[in-house]
This record gives structure tokens, sequence and C-alpha cells, in this order.
């Protein structure tokens, strides 16, 4: 069973977090599981925001062709980086457990967001990102910070920025969440669909892979990711417009939030569910109407 991942060191530690689990639950062992590295047409791209250059797909495209040519069986993805609608014959297989959905902050000039200089400039390469810190801090300036986190940090160093944002989850399966300044809670700054998650894609129809990850898929993942989603969907969502949305399951209740933004922070619409397990997509779709019938299409389009 081929696994193909992007060849960035946090998708092959998230390949890696994979086939760990293959292993573990279905008795195969590691070589019977082989990984296949491939560079995405995002991962060529560091001179430009992905909004300008096509959005979610170039981090998926070389993957989902390798799957489609059978060359790989699984692919590997960090769940935020999924476009909301997968080529026909894939599907998503299931998600890992969830790690940490939380953003940290950066800096080796201060020790929170809050307490940055005015006019320092955070780098960073999501609009998300980018949106929140300017409704916290309009002072603050952003520029576009792309590559892998050894890059980012490299940068900060250089003293290009004066800080940035990176997803936790990221830098615990790295072993460099020690690098973080603070933690961003996420009732101030909320992550993106699907932040903290591995998500596992595979061909429709294939029994013996769907089988195989359905046996470390996590549950609880799935249907907050259905709602995630099912938001991201409603709002035709991508990397062009700054879209957060996090979903948590409590027993047999799963709360939802969301939130839209105008690229400078200015404006920005807010929404919460909550219903049960079963609902989760209809809750995500509901919500996502929600925000459209307050926003308008014109802050939908920035």
């Amino acid at each position: 069973m081929v696994i193909g991942t992007r060849a960035s060191p946090l998708a092959l530690a998230q390949a890696e977090e994979t086939r760990a689990r293959l292993v573990a639950a279905t008795g195969l062992s590691p070589d019977a599981l082989p990984l296949l590295p491939l560079t995405t047409t995002g991962d060529k791209i560091q001179d430009r925001a992905l909004s300008e250059a096509g959005g979610k797909g170039l981090f998926t495209k070389e993957l989902d062709a390798a799957l489609m040519a059978g060359s790989a069986d699984l692919t590997v993805h960090s769940a935020k980086d999924l476009p909301t609608e997968l080529p026909e014959g894939l599907l998503v297989a299931g998600y890992l457990p969830r790690e940490d959905v939380r953003d940290v902050f950066i800096s080796r000039r201060a020790d929170s967001l809050m307490s940055l200089p005015a006019g320092a400039v955070v780098g960073s390469a999501s609009l998300r990102r980018q949106a929140q810190i300017l409704r916290a801090r309009p002072d603050l300036k952003v520029a576009l910070l792309r590559g892998n986190v050894a890059t980012r940090l490299a940068r900060l160093d250089e003293g290009r920025v004066d800080a940035t944002l990176l997803a936790l989850a990221g830098l615990k399966r790295l072993g460099k969440a020690d690098v973080a300044t603070a933690i961003l809670e996420t009732d101030d700054f909320l992550p993106a669909v699907g932040q903290g998650a591995i998500a596992l894609v595979a061909r429709a129809g294939d029994s013996a892979v769907l089988a195989a990850a359905a046996a470390i898929a996590c549950r609880d993942t799935g249907i907050a990711l259905a709602a995630e989603r099912a938001f991201l969907r409603a709002l035709d969502g991508s990397c062009r417009t700054p879209i957060a949305g996090h979903a948590t399951v409590h027993g047999e209740s799963l709360r939802f939030r969301g939130l839209v933004l105008s690229p400078d922070g200015s404006r920005s619409v807010a929404v919460a569910r909550e219903g049960g397990l079963g609902d989760a997509e209809a809750l995500g779709e509901d919500a996502g109407r929600a925000v459209i019938a307050e926003a308008g299409l014109d802050l939908l389009r920035g």
C-alpha cells in the first residue's frame, strides 16, 4: 500500500505518523507501506500568495494524480489544505485524531501579539491569519511569508519580519513546539477549517485501502471536520477569502464557531451553532448560509 505525501518535513512527519498507525492497526510491516514523496505545485511557488496562483488545489493535485494513476494507494494531507470538492473517483477515507488546533505567536521582539510595537511587521502566508492580526492590531503591518517551518523561522531570525504565526499542531509534529513565544487561544484567534487534522484520501471502491484507513480514523475528528468543511463549502471558501471555523464534540453534542473577515480585518461576521452529532454537515451548511445572509457576497469576495 503506497502512501503518497508532499515532500516537506511536516508532510513527511504526518505520513510517518499515518504509517505507524497503520502498522499498529493492521499488522502490516513498514516495508509494506512505502512512502511516495512528491513536490506539489504549491510547494514550488514561493514568491506570491497561493490565492494569486490558484488556491488550495495547488497542494493536492499531484497527489490526486498519483492516486488516479495507481502509483499511490493512500495520500496524506493537512486537512486545511484540502479543497472542499475532490476529483471524481476520490474521497476522504478518514481523519487521524486531531492535534492542538491553536495558532502560536513567534517573535524575537515581543512576548505577545498585543505587545508588538506599532508598525511592526508580522509575516504570514495565510489571509485568515493576516486578517485576524489586523483586526486585533490595525497598527501593525502584514507581509507575505511563505516556505516551510524552518524557512519561516530563519526569516524571523534574519530580521526580515518582527513576528510570525504558525500552527501549533505542525510544530508539535516536528518536535519544535518550544519555538512558540505565546499560544493564541481559539476564543481570540479562530483556526482554519481543518487545522490540526490529518486527512487520508483514497480511491472510491478500493475496499482494502478504505478498510485500513477506517481502522485508524478518529470518529470525533471526522464529525467535527464534516461541520467545518460544510461551512467552507457553503461559503465557496478557498485561499481567496479569510475564513475560520472550528467544531468540537462534547458527548453527543457538536459546537461550531465560524468567522469570515475582510482582508484588512476591519469587517467580520461571526456565527455559532450547536446540534447533534448526526447533524454535523447540516449545521455547518446552516452556519455558512447565515454568514452569507449577514455579510453579503461583497465581503466573501474580499
